[in-house]
């Protein structure tokens, strides 16, 4: 019930900032249609989108959110992209053990290895990383995309952020 009001009120402050925009610049109203876009989205996944991923933003080439959905025992964060977005080309080292496994949960994305071919990633897709593989993963460009992160125990384990992955790169994506 809470949601149906919010998003009533959402409406209602969208109206008024479309009637009130006498330039017609309409830079508000791109907001709030993020906002529906983010909500339509929402609906169609079982886990929360959560909050804007700003401790990791530098890392990112658009807007990600991050949730936590474990963080005993084994950490789990469910990363959502909006279209367009990805993460720079990462390492996850670790002495022994370690890596990242991604289980997409929702939209179109990729994931790429160094020096390999993009896989696509929907819904059910899994994808095992190990420890020392230079790789990124996002959003297709027309998509959102979620996907929930899953760090693999290991000894001495961490993360190198590395370069973004470039448009040019980026722009050969189906």
């Amino acid at each position: 019930m809470k949601k149906v009001i919010l998003l009533c009120i959402i409406a209602l402050f969208a109206n008024c900032v479309y009637a009130t925009d006498t330039n017609n610049q309409g830079g508000n109203m791109a907001a709030v249609e993020q906002i529906s876009e983010k909500d339509n989205y929402q609906k169609t996944i079982m886990f929360p989108i959560g909050e804007k991923n700003d401790a990791f933003a530098k890392y990112f080439i658009g807007q990600s959110y991050l949730a936590p959905i474990s963080t005993t025992q084994v950490k789990m964060y469910n990363v959502t992209f909006e279209p367009k977005c990805r993460n720079n080309w990462h390492i996850h080292h670790a002495k022994s053990g370690g890596g990242q496994i991604l289980i997409a949960v929702g939209g179109r994305g990729y994931y790429q290895e160094w020096g390999k071919e993009p896989v696509e990633m929907t819904p059910g897709t899994v994808i095992n990383i190990p420890a020392g593989v230079k790789h990124w993963h996002g959003a297709a460009p027309d998509s959102w995309f979620s996907h929930i992160a899953v760090e693999v125990d290991g000894v001495e384990t961490s993360n190198q952020w590395l370069e973004p992955v470039s448009d040019d790169e980026y722009s050969k994506l189906k």
